[in-house]
């Protein structure tokens, strides 16, 4: 199975980490990550999931980020809208999305412990999708 991976770089140095478990477990899972970008934050992920998802060699697209509550709530508004435009985008290709994406309401010590558990379940969760879009195709 083929893969991509993006991975927001606001909030790096829980994402970077998020993206090296993220290959650790595509490779135990013998998947091959054909794409791996980068993009600024969460909420400029779906543009890039669309491309990615047009390819004929990305069978699903890992999602990687972190979102940190601040002092409004703007990690809401972001968490909400790029959730939605994840699903839509996993609906109209038929191929999983995964929301590999931590929070919204959260603060930076939570984000730390949630690295290993949120990137490698993302990783999972693309592999079991596929498989039961196959069960049923």
């Amino acid at each position: 199975m083929n893969i991509a991976i993006v991975t927001a770089e606001f909030n790096g140095e829980i994402t970077s980490r998020m993206f090296d478990v993220a290959l650790e477990k595509a490779k135990s899972l013998k998947l091959q990550v054909k794409y791996s970008c980068k993009v600024p934050g969460v909420y400029d992920m779906p543009i890039i999931v669309n491309l990615l998802l047009q390819k004929k060699d990305v069978d699903g697209v890992v999602t990687l980020g972190a979102i940190i509550k601040g002092q409004t709530k703007h990690d809401e508004v972001i968490a909400n809208a790029t959730a939605k435009s994840l699903t839509e985008l996993s609906l109209k290709y038929q191929k999983p999305v995964s929301l590999g994406i931590s929070g919204p309401g959260m603060q930076e010590r939570h984000a730390h412990a949630r690295i290993r558990p949120v990137a490698e379940r993302a990783v999972e969760a693309i592999l079991k999708i596929s498989k039961e879009l196959e069960k049923i195709q």
